[in-house]
């Protein structure tokens, strides 16, 4: 039997209609009025006398209000915004450290269920500016690179983001050309695996570092070895660091190495001449991590539980920082961004000659550390991170007291597995054992958010340049790209088909490899 149409709907007829009662109008909601007090991150002072808004204003509106307190009609900045939130006298619950102001007061504060904030207040808006370019989102896997035959242990991009270089366990070590997307250079020698790389900040030279406790130099643009390997170190390399650019003495053509071992010592090189200038020894255990900072000191992370400060003139011990209960791991400094670009910046102009490169990098350093001085976070198998204040400013003799640390950031539940700032030394971002990322303040170390998503450890995380946006690498195959507006996924990307050990974020592009030894982009 064929199915049967409903019969059509009887229209209502005029008189029907007109019998109805009208709907009455929705009353209008008032828009209460409320007075903002503009207040600038940077040094916490007002910026101009405290303003009466609709609390539906929205962000754009509150972005040109502070430009034009600021006296910036020509040259507007992007600005972010957030409010603290008021803590009633009688609750003990910590509370997350900010209300992010997205769309309007209105929406963000005083509609969210659960705020303390009323109409009546007088809020404090602090106003955060932002970088001038944006970075692209990253959306999709446009290049999938084999070639190593072992799984992928490091990766690094090149200051300009031309190269991206990689360390395998099939020891060598490989550099792509990013424009392409193709293979450049396969760089060979090592006789062990390759566990760390990393670009002097001219991207004249490529360091790699080995099981095999050697160090070799490589020239990117040929491919060949830069002199001899750096023989010395008797365990195997778990770090390097470059001396920044605007450090280099004006004799040497090429910046100094440091190398940090599982011998429990750090070796200083004169990549010029490869000989060795000085060996900083003291550590008890493993040398995990070593940074160069911009006020030429050298601070290095063990296994011994300790963080030392050395000076990179000479390589005497400036102070040692015991606050952790278990291995160093890793650890940060706020101006690592600056100091890995050197010259290079988001405009692409490239320096004339040695002389104008180290011109431009010192004005950026410069131009960074004038609001924030050169920060150190480091993060341990305790489960903990410390944020150590400016180290290197106070004073070069030994007797110097170690500084107290700024903060004690607690919340991981496992190890903590890597730190990194942002860019513009704004935020932090660590990744740990327990599956999270967390996002902290990076001035005061308060906590901000955790991005929950990873179904297994987090192994890295990397910013992008504007530092609106943070990918991380994890156990569980997956990289995500996290939207740091709303503290959620802004775009997963899979692809890998094993654990992902290590990403690298530059321009608009994502560098991974991992355990299935090929190289995503």
């Amino acid at each position: 039997m064929a199915t049967l149409l409903p019969p059509p709907k009887r229209q209502k007829s005029n008189y029907a209609k007109s019998l109805e009662k009208p709907k009455e109008p929705e009353p209008e909601i008032a828009i209460p009025s409320i007075v903002v007090q503009f207040k600038s991150s940077e040094d916490g002072s007002n910026l101009g006398p405290a303003i009466n808004l609709p609390a539906d204003t929205g962000r754009d509106a509150l972005q040109m209000l502070v430009n034009k307190l600021r006296g910036e009609t020509e040259d507007p900045l992007p600005y972010a915004f957030h409010l603290l939130p008021k803590l009633p006298s009688t609750s003990t619950t910590p509370q997350s450290s900010r209300v992010q102001i997205n769309n309007s007061i209105q929406l963000d504060a005083l509609k969210v269920s659960g705020t303390t904030f009323s109409p009546e207040d007088v809020f404090e808006l602090w106003c955060e500016p932002q970088a001038v370019f944006r970075v692209r989102s990253v959306g999709r896997c446009s290049a999938t690179l084999t070639g190593h035959s072992s799984p992928i242990l490091c990766c690094a991009h090149s200051p300009t983001g031309k190269y991206a270089a990689t360390g395998s366990g099939d020891a060598t070590a490989r550099i792509w050309d990013m424009d392409t997307e193709t293979p450049k250079w396969t760089l060979t020698g090592h006789k062990g695996w390759v566990l760390c790389v990393e670009w002097d900040s001219r991207e004249k030279i490529l360091a790699t570092g080995g099981h095999d406790g050697q160090v070799r130099l490589w020239t990117p643009a040929t491919g060949q070895p830069f002199g001899q390997p750096l023989l010395g170190h008797t365990k195997w390399i778990t770090s390097l660091s470059f001396e920044p650019l605007h450090l280099m003495s004006s004799k040497s053509t090429s910046p100094r190495l440091a190398t940090a071992s599982k011998d429990g010592t750090v070796r200083i090189w004169n990549t010029s001449t490869r000989t060795l200038d000085f060996v900083l020894t003291g550590h008890a255990a493993s040398v995990n991590v070593v940074r160069w900072g911009g006020e030429n000191v050298i601070y290095t992370g063990s296994s011994d539980r300790t963080v030392k400060v050395w000076s990179g003139v000479d390589g005497k011990l400036i102070r040692t920082l015991n606050e952790h209960a278990h291995w160093v791991n890793t650890m940060a400094l706020s101006t690592d961004f600056i100091l890995r670009t050197g010259p290079y910046d988001h405009t692409g102009k490239l320096p004339k000659d040695d002389e104008e490169a180290k011109s431009i990098a010192l004005a950026r350093y410069k131009h960074l550390t004038s609001t924030h001085p050169e920060a150190l976070i480091t993060g341990s198998d305790d489960h903990t991170l410390f944020l150590w204040p400016d180290q290197a400013s106070s004073s070069f003799s030994s007797t110097a007291t170690p500084k107290k640390p700024l903060a004690r950031l607690t919340g991981h539940q496992k190890q903590v597995n890597h730190v990194a700032f942002s860019p513009d030394g704004r935020m932090i971002a660590s990744a740990g054992f327990d599956n999270a990322v967390k996002i902290w303040e990076g001035k005061t170390g308060k906590f901000i958010a955790s991005l929950r998503g990873h179904v297994a450890a987090v192994y890295r995380v990397a910013w992008s340049a504007d530092s609106r946006m943070l990918v991380s690498a994890s156990k569980d195959t997956t990289l995500k790209l996290w939207n740091l507006k709303t503290y959620k996924i802004r775009i997963d990307l899979p692809g890998h088909t094993d654990e992902v050990y290590c990403v690298d974020f530059v321009a608009d592009k994502v560098v991974s490899g991992g355990r299935d030894k090929s190289v995503k982009m």
